[in-house]
């Protein structure tokens, strides 16, 4: 596992670095380019999510066709070209185009599907909780080395050192990342309409968005307010990314392992509710010292909330994707999720460009009303733990359209080494599919 896993994992983590590092400092040093206003930082913030949002499921489907190594190589090479326009920007618009291009090399969906191709669903908890590990991991490190290069060496060498990673993982994809793995699938291709409009994906996509949008709102306010109250961004995202990781080992081995992977995910969203309504409380109490205890409270809280997020959302949602493709259903997941990131950077763009206290707490409470309505439609989500699969030996022969006739079976597919059968335990038994066997 650990072969295929860790260099895919740190591709992914490296990808994610490289869009996340800048966050944390974007919305102060993006006020010093030329033509740039609150509105335009806010749009910087979010335009990268823009283009994720419209390739991802282009990205994922050419995986399904092509194979995932070489669509995973044009992704890492259009994102290498988007960051050497970002490190030469002096002008906003400039600035922007960069963003976009970063991030039209959309791989995460391709990358995720490429792991679950090579595990098994019974293991895919632990190899998503090694790459959530790393995700955290890179957005752990993104945090604490922003500021500290930023100031240092100034906003372009965040970008360089993007591109030096990102070429790091061109290198570890052909020489380290096993071959990969052929996927014969006997049952009929699911629509694209289907990982819009059914419960469980919508339900998923839902989630996606809203997380990711709360994210990019969170990384317009918290640098903002942080130097309004003077505080220091090093030390505030250090003491929330610890409480982080904690949540993050937490969700990753109570979550799928146990079954409990639905039960953190209405967790994560409480914490954020209660964050955002923290933050909308802030101006009312000043800045005074409770005003300063309150809001450092809330930047904490929203890191265990996302960090309680990021290592089981992804493998839920392949649970409910059929094993050809995967690349196609995670494609359309990371849409979502993408289009929250362009949502939240432009939400959070008007928000902070009104300087009323008043105008600040009312959008942040509009946003709790929010959370709350997503918190009740989540509870209708189907626990993907009740998914179970059988594994036989390629020899075996099998009545694919009796066994696909049965309630409750998913999909029967093959790989390299197993004919796998899908089922819903639910509704069907492993010893009443045996007797068909």
């Amino acid at each position: 596992m650990l072969k295929s896993v860790l260099p895919l994992s740190f591709i992914i983590a490296t990808r994610f670095f490289g869009l996340f590092i800048v966050l944390p400092v974007l919305s102060v040093y993006a006020l010093e380019l030329d033509k740039a206003t609150p509105f335009l930082v806010g749009l910087l913030v979010g335009i990268y999510a823009l283009t994720q949002m419209i390739l991802q499921v282009p990205f994922g489907i050419l995986s399904d066709k092509i194979g995932r190594k070489k669509t995973m190589l044009l992704g890492l090479l259009i994102f290498i070209i988007g960051s050497i326009i970002c490190a030469e920007a002096k002008d906003i618009y400039i600035m922007l185009l960069g963003r976009a291009l970063q991030g039209a090399g959309a791989i995460g969906a391709v990358a995720v599907a490429m792991i679950s191709d090579f595990i098994s669903e019974e293991k895919r908890s632990k190899a998503m909780a090694l790459m959530g590990a790393f995700i955290g991991l890179a957005f752990a490190s993104s945090l604490i080395l922003a500021p500290l290069m930023s100031e240092k060496f100034g906003l372009s060498s965040l970008f360089y050192l993007s591109i030096a990673l990102t070429l790091l993982c061109i290198v570890l994809l052909y020489t380290w990342v096993p071959k990969e793995s052929k996927i014969i699938q006997h049952d009929e291709k699911t629509p694209l309409k289907r990982f819009l409009i059914e419960k469980n994906f919508a339900l998923m996509n839902l989630t996606n968005f809203s997380q990711k949008m709360l994210m990019s709102i969170s990384f317009l306010l918290i640098p903002l307010v942080l130097t309004r109250f003077r505080l220091d961004l090093f030390d505030t995202y250090l003491y929330s990314m610890l409480a982080g990781f904690v949540a993050m080992g937490m969700a990753g081995a109570l979550g799928e392992k146990r079954g409990l992977a639905k039960g953190i995910l209405l967790l994560g969203v409480v914490f954020f509710a209660v964050a955002y309504f923290f933050f909308a409380c802030v101006p009312a109490l000043g800045f005074l010292s409770w005003g300063r205890l309150v809001f450092i409270l809330a930047v904490v809280l929203f890191f265990v909330g996302f960090n309680l997020h990021e290592p089981i959302m992804q493998s839920c949602a392949s649970k409910f994707a059929k094993a050809g493709e995967k690349g196609a259903a995670l494609g359309v997941f990371n849409s979502f999720g993408y289009a929250g990131s362009f949502a939240g950077g432009v939400i959070g763009g008007f928000v902070l460009s009104e300087r009323a206290d008043w105008y600040f707490s009312l959008g942040l409470l509009v946003l709790v009303v929010f959370i709350a309505l997503w918190f009740i439609l989540l509870c209708f989500l189907k626990n993907p733990s009740e998914f179970k699969n059988i594994y036989l030996p390629l020899s075996q022969k099998l009545n694919t359209n009796e066994l696909l006739g049965l309630k409750g079976i998913v999909e029967i597919y093959e790989n390299t080494q197993h004919k796998v059968i899908k089922y819903d335990s639910k509704l069907i038994d492993e010893k009443e599919i045996q007797n068909k066997l």
